[in-house]
């Protein structure tokens, strides 16, 4: 890994302390990254302990390699975490998965390398994609994107209110040249923004937007967190950090849902446990970083770990 792009890993201590509870267990970190939460857990397992790494990066599968390759307790498998039952599956551990774990958002490395095109902070090609080698670049979509496509996409998925302001702007600009570079696209988007906030880049939201898009990352998460249900055991952990609303909310309520159960049954017959299908037990409450972490690392701000474990 390049020194110039080096990865914080948030919530390091507590995400694992939470995670393992077994030495002897198999453990999936859906969202390698630059293997952070990885090793510390590899260092809490005993040999006869596995995890299973999962990452959609090539640099992030590169890593991998680098840091692990001559560990026999760690495998890796590229993919999206949406993936991850088959991956178990093919495994013949289906239902036997001690702990879950998934690390949202962006790694730093993606952030902070330009050629990704992740970031309004320099100019780059405008990518956007944790696999560059799937699907459409935010360019790409872009140049054929309907307006009414791109404030839609705009204003759920970044919550940006001036999304139709922005998607005209957008338009209009393609009109004159291809939209292609980071620069480019972080220049239309603060031109057409007409409430620029204190600390806060004009173009923030917008890119936010476009790229959990672009990556599917909702969607993805969504499929990931039933499929985590499916491979773990009894007793098995899932912990999830979020770093923004949108992610935490599906995460909450996920969670809430399979502890509260089934919430639909006839009212006026006695309720037991079995009827209500409840599946999970919340762990703790929701943790964030602290002071110190956020001081070292401005980007743990916004980050928010939940976890549960599935009761059957």
């Amino acid at each position: 890994m390049s020194a110039e792009f080096k990865h914080i890993t948030v919530l390091l201590n507590e995400a694992v302390d939470t995670l393992v509870g077994d030495g002897d267990g198999f453990y999936i970190d859906g969202t390698f990254g630059r293997g952070g939460h990885s090793s510390l857990v590899l260092s809490r397992l005993t040999e006869q302990g596995r995890l299973m790494g999962i990452d959609k990066d090539p640099e992030a599968i590169a890593c991998a390699a680098e840091r692990f390759g001559e560990e026999p307790r760690f495998s890796i498998e590229r993919g999206s975490f949406a993936q991850m039952q088959s991956f178990v599956e093919s495994r013949g551990l289906l239902g036997q998965v001690d702990g879950v774990l998934l690390d949202l958002g962006v790694s730093s490395p993606q952030l902070d390398d330009p050629n990704r095109g992740f970031s309004f902070m320099s100019d780059g090609p405008l990518d956007m994609r944790m696999n560059p080698d799937v699907g459409e670049s935010a360019a790409e979509w872009l140049a054929h994107a309907g307006e009414k496509e791109i404030a839609d996409v705009l204003y759920t998925y970044g919550e940006e209110r001036h999304s139709r302001r922005m998607a005209r702007a957008v338009l209009a600009a393609r009109e004159e040249a291809p939209i292609t570079t980071t620069g480019q696209l972080a220049k239309i988007i603060s031109e057409a923004n007409p409430s620029w906030e204190k600390g806060k880049h004009p173009a923030t939201r917008a890119f936010q937007g476009i790229r959990i898009f672009i990556n599917r990352e909702l969607e993805d998460l969504e499929e990931c967190l039933d499929q985590a249900l499916e491979v773990l055991k009894p007793g098995g952990r899932l912990v999830v950090i979020s770093f923004h609303s949108l992610e935490d909310r599906i995460v909450k309520r996920f969670i809430r849902r399979h502890v509260k159960g089934d919430e639909h049954l006839p009212p006026g017959i006695p309720v037991t446990d079995d009827m209500l299908k409840i599946r999970m037990k919340a762990v703790g409450k929701a943790v964030k970083a602290g002071k110190q972490e956020v001081s070292d690392n401005p980007r743990s701000r916004s980050a928010v770990m939940r976890a549960a474990l599935k009761v059957k």
